[in-house]
């Protein structure tokens, strides 16, 4: 057996790991599958699509769901405009998860990095990174995003930025708490004495010991971020025509609950699929992590 292939035995035994431990938590399973299904309909639907999802047909205004007379695109009903609700939600995944994965990616690691160099250095610097953050948390976030876009053009980059700001401060205490307990731990300090730089000590020592916590924070962040630009759109400060996005649909509909609830139910109903599959993946990613819980999963697996 060669060297490459006893370096990729483990990584490969690793991998058929996590993919047994998923398969252990079926909510957690399903819930991948849904976020995959999602992810697959931003990538592919718009192309797929083409024009069927801005087509007007005012014939069909506001037509009912589950009536196939029409053709199949009219399954879930019809908008306003006669507009297909299916193609419209299958076009709006890609502008709703863009700005809400953005957005996270973002807040994380300008959050990640002020908090490592806070937790890291300390002092002066630490103290001034801190009291900006409680002056970006002393606002309410969507009230502070309110402002912001009524200030602005609420474009797209606009509101990724804003939610973005909104969200770096969960980030920068989180990473800064754990980097000044890491710190001081016994590993950390035989690497300083060995003679490993700041970078060196952040880059291998601490960040690796961070990271988890990081990526449980994201996969929750991206639900609350999604939530966030529902509850812009509905205002009417979020994504303007002719772009869209689950929570436009939502906020176009809300005019006609009484007499075509389908209008907003099919986006809302998007929304808390999305939502909720992120809550049971980061219960499974947080489970994954804890040592004790993956030791009792891998036992099973053994077994």
């Amino acid at each position: 057996m060669t060297l490459e292939s006893q370096h990729s035995q483990p990584i490969a035994q690793r991998r058929i790991g996590l993919v047994f431990m998923l398969r252990q938590d079926p909510f957690a399973f399903a819930a991948v599958v849904v976020l995959v299904l999602f992810a697959l309909l931003a990538v592919l639907g718009p192309t797929l699509l083409g024009d069927i999802a801005t087509s007007m047909n005012l014939r069909a205004r506001n037509a009912p769901p589950f009536e196939l007379e029409r053709g199949f695109w009219y399954l879930l009903g019809a908008d306003a405009l006669g507009r297909p609700i299916l193609a419209r939600v299958i076009l709006a995944t890609r502008t709703t998860l863009l700005i809400a994965g953005a957005a996270v990616l973002l807040s994380m690691v300008v959050g990640s990095v002020l908090g490592l160099i806070a937790g890291y250095r300390g002092g002066f610097l630490g103290d001034a990174i801190l009291r900006l953050t409680d002056i970006v948390m002393s606002f309410p976030s969507l009230l502070l995003a309110l402002v912001v876009l009524y200030v602005f053009d609420p474009a797209i980059t606009n509101v990724i930025i804003v939610l973005a700001i909104t969200r770096v401060p969960i980030y920068l205490r989180t990473v800064r708490a754990e980097v000044m307990e890491i710190r001081s731990r016994m590993f950390v300090t035989s690497a300083r004495v060995t003679g490993a730089g700041p970078v060196r000590l952040i880059g291998k020592h601490i960040l690796p010991m961070v990271f988890p916590t990081i990526v449980t924070i994201m996969t929750l962040d991206f639900a609350f971020v999604m939530l966030a630009e529902a509850s812009l759109s509905f205002l009417g400060l979020g994504v303007q025509a002719p772009n869209v996005t689950w929570g436009v649909m939502v906020a176009e509909g809300r005019n006609y609950l009484s007499s075509a609830w389908w209008l907003s139910f099919w986006p809302g109903l998007a929304i808390a699929l999305v939502t909720m599959s992120l809550n049971l993946v980061s219960n499974w990613v947080r489970m994954v992590i804890d040592p004790v819980q993956r030791w009792r999963l891998e036992g099973k697996g053994e077994k």
